[in-house]
């Protein structure tokens, strides 16, 4: 058994409500689009007197596509009652009033709902002419909506069931995922569902029962994820099927008595009939043969009640196993015979030779079409090809001119930069050479020797050499090590020290762990904030002079600095200084800001730099506190 009715899972249980008030919002606007009708009306679409309701006003005024889409709706009641004569009539009339509109989406849901109600009733022929017509007109339209191309899917999904009909299960499987596609794009669960379910059915006839179940299950998924009962009672029968199968038999029972609840809830004759077979089915497994041949009696009568051909001939060749069981060959041989004659009337040679000739047909009529659309794109390519062989040797051309452009764009910006580089170097230089500094060492110097401290003027000489050197070192070079530019500002800061009478208690402090001469960092980055809080921070300070340098990690891809002195604080500072003839003006931190931006550029994180006032508890200055971190972790540097 398969369930190859595509809108069969519309879910029956929501309760229509405010159908006049709907209608009255529309002011006399009726929407054309099938989407938008469906979202307006969908909520009506179990309930036949609102539709009938529905049907009487839009034909009243002349609301063609409206009309149609209830009446088609109205034939999908009809189908499941199953009142197949009623149904087909709405669906006809349906169909009339789309051509009448000219809407093509209509007119091919209509097509689709006549084919689904042929194949309820075992009519494969007139069932797969309306399906391929639907298909046919479907694939017309040169640029298909989503509306036309879920008419595509849902014809696909009905040229599987001719397929499987056909016992062709990988040629059904073909158009069962050709219809996923489709629904896997636009997110249709109810078409996800049908396909799945489908596709198990397939698996299931070839045997695969692990593959049929998964599938069945996944079916089951999106019927719970849109809350459709009769997707639900499907599902059940088809799981419980496989159940009997696997010869787990009580599970299959279990399974089965809630599909069939669900089903007379429902009052599905189609899925009823199924329900008591399969059920009475399983219970013959069971040896539960009084409850066994009473279901699959009422099975056979339900569908002998309502014609359903299919129904009748399971119903009849399970009961000839049944009475086989019991021994009763005569009953047995009897309900084998029904069987045999009446699938002999749904698949005479006639029909599946007419069926066999339609599929060749459509299958020539798409590769034809395929190979009429090859030729016209390569006569399409050829004319390209022509004009584009002017086009390339232009844009050839073009190219070279645009290469010559930006290599001369970048050698001109590397030339800059390099500039801005050798600028900032030279300024770097100035700022350490400072006259004012150089004078005022050298004067302290000789102020040792004029008082015959001959000791301390060779000592600070020394030191004041060694530190010239260094200076002159590191303007050839744009980095070195942390621990070369330590040793560079202990020099720096003893000879400063002579001019403060060796009052100012410089420390450095280095964290446990950190190789200072394997981290590289600009050369005489520090000297600036070292400068600044001597002459901004500690001159006007009359005692306890400190500056304490820290070396420390946060994370691994930087190296923190941090130089903190216990002066009279940055606004006390600018206080004097405005008061002050001679001003001193440093540009020393602007250029530092400008070397360790372009430092930092070689990494993928930039330098950060902290300037913080210290306060005691009564919020009175007690100095500054400057926290550097700049980028050292290979991990950080930036790739080309």
């Amino acid at each position: 058994m398969f369930f190859c009715a595509y809108n069969t899972f519309q879910a029956q249980n929501e309760k229509p409500s405010d159908f006049d008030n709907t209608l009255k919002n529309l002011q006399g606007f009726w929407p054309k689009k099938h989407q938008t009708i469906d979202s307006i009306f969908s909520r009506f679409d179990s309930d036949s007197l609102a539709l009938k309701d529905l049907i009487i006003k839009s034909g009243k005024a002349d609301a063609l596509e409206v009309e149609s889409y209830a009446l088609n709706k109205l034939g999908e009641i009809y189908r499941n009652i199953p009142s197949y004569d009623a149904a087909l009539e709405a669906h006809f009339k349906a169909e009339k009033l789309a051509q009448q509109a000219k809407n093509i989406p209509l007119e091919v849901i209509s097509l689709n709902m006549i084919g689904v109600v042929y194949r309820r009733m075992d009519l494969i022929k007139p069932a797969l002419d309306y399906h391929k017509k639907a298909l046919d007109i479907a694939n017309s339209v040169k640029d298909p909506s989503q509306e036309l191309k879920s008419s595509i899917a849902v014809s696909q999904n009905s040229m599987g069931n001719i397929y499987l009909t056909l016992k062709q299960y990988d040629l059904a499987v073909e158009q069962f995922e050709k219809s996923l596609i489709i629904e896997k794009q636009y997110g249709n669960k109810l078409g996800l569902a049908i396909n799945y379910h489908n596709l198990g059915y397939a698996d299931e006839a070839k045997g695969l029962l692990d593959l049929a179940l998964e599938n069945y299950k996944r079916s089951l998924d999106y019927n719970e994820q849109i809350n459709s009962e009769v997707g639900r009672v499907i599902c059940f029968i088809s799981i419980g099927q496989v159940y009997i199968k696997q010869e787990k038999y009580n599970d299959a029972k279990v399974i089965i008595e809630e599909a069939l609840k669900k089903a007379l809830l429902l009052g599905d004759q189609f899925y009823i009939s199924y329900a008591y077979i399969n059920l009475g089915w399983a219970q013959k497994e069971l040896n539960m043969d009084e409850e066994a041949e009473f279901n699959l009696k009422k099975g056979l009568e339900v569908s002998e009640t309502y014609g359903l051909k299919t129904s009748i001939v399971d119903a009849h060749k399970h009961l000839s196993d049944f009475y086989k069981k019991q021994n009763d060959f005569k009953t047995s041989l009897f309900h084998y015979k029904e069987a045999i004659e009446l699938e002999k009337t749904i698949f005479t040679e006639r029909n599946m030779q007419y069926v066999s000739d339609i599929i060749v047909q459509y299958e020539n009529e798409a590769k034809n079409n395929q190979i009429i659309q090859l030729a016209n794109e390569n006569e399409l390519v050829k004319s390209k090809m022509q004009r584009n062989q002017t086009i390339f040797w232009f844009a050839i051309l073009a190219l070279v001119i645009t290469a010559g452009i930006m290599i001369a764009i970048n050698r001109n910006r590397q030339l800059r930069h390099e500039k801005q580089i050798l600028t900032l170097e030279q300024d770097m230089l100035r700022s350490q050479m400072n006259p004012h500094f150089i004078f005022n060492s050298l004067n302290s110097i000789k102020l040792y020797i004029i008082n015959n401290e001959k000791e301390n003027a060779v000592y600070y000489l020394n030191k004041f050499s060694k530190f010239i050197r260094k200076i002159l070192i590191a303007s050839t070079e744009k980095e070195i090590s942390l621990e070369d530019e330590l040793d560079t500002m202990q020099l720096y800061m003893n000879i400063e020290n002579i001019r403060f009478s060796n009052d100012i208690n410089f420390t450095v402090d280095v964290a446990p762990g950190i190789n200072t001469s394997n981290i590289r960092v600009p050369s005489l980055i520090l000297q600036p904030f070292l400068e600044n809080a001597l002459w901004h921070g500690l001159s006007s300070k009359k005692e306890d002079k400190q500056i304490e340098l820290k070396v420390y990690k946060d994370t691994d891809a930087f190296i923190t600095i941090s130089i903190t002195d216990n002066g009279i604080g940055r606004k006390a500072s600018e206080s004097i200084n405005r008061d002050r003839i001679i001003k001193r003006k440093s540009v020393g931190l602007t250029i530092t800001k400008a070397r360790l931006t372009n430092f930092s550029k070689r990494f993928t994180a930039d330098y950060k730099m902290e300037i913080e006032d210290l306060y005691d508890d009564q919020n009175v200055p007690v100095g500054t506190k400057v926290v550097v971190a700049i980028p050292i972790h290979s991990n950080s540097l930036k790739t080309a």
